[in-house]
């Protein structure tokens, strides 16, 4: 699928895999790309912990790729969510191939509104699956013992504002 533009997958699916963890989100593309004839568009972090994969090909083999790619990542971590928009419009593919919307618009970047979204997933997250996802930050105090010893409201700090 390599090429110019959006011509070269405007026809088919758009396959989003949502994980807390890095190793989570390799383990999920991993299995994502050996499933199916897919192709990796992008892999970003968006907030401490929670990373988006974004695979694009024809629907039924990113169907098979996503869900691959689900039971994988539970495996090893926490899916936040898995989704596939088949044929998604013109725009949606626009802000995908966009440079980075931080770097190249000059109004302030939208984080809270992401920050909001990652803490509601945080709440609803056990203590184990929590301290989980703090291993998975890099913080020179924050480690080992300490997150091991952590309440669930000092991790639920942590992970929100990045400081213990």
């Amino acid at each position: 699928m390599a090429g110019s533009g959006s011509s070269d997958h405007t026809d088919g699916a758009l396959g989003l895999l949502e994980t807390f963890g890095l190793v989570a989100a390799i383990e999920g593309v991993d299995a994502m790309l050996k499933a199916s004839n897919v192709r990796l568009l992008v892999q970003e972090r968006t907030v401490p912990g929670l990373i988006t994969s974004t695979i694009v090909g024809e629907t039924a083999a990113v169907r098979a790729a996503v869900d691959a790619g689900r039971a994988a990542a539970e495996r090893v971590g926490t899916v936040v969510s898995a989704h596939v928009i088949p044929r998604p419009a013109s725009d949606v593919w626009e802000v995908l191939e966009r440079p980075d919307p931080v770097e190249a618009a000059p109004t302030p970047p939208r984080a809270p509104a992401k920050k909001t979204r990652a803490s509601d997933a945080y709440e609803g997250m056990t203590v184990p699956e929590l301290r989980r996802v703090a291993r998975t930050q890099d913080h020179p105090t924050f480690q080992g013992r300490v997150i091991s010893k952590a309440s669930k409201a000092e991790l639920l700090r942590f992970l929100r504002t990045g400081q213990p």
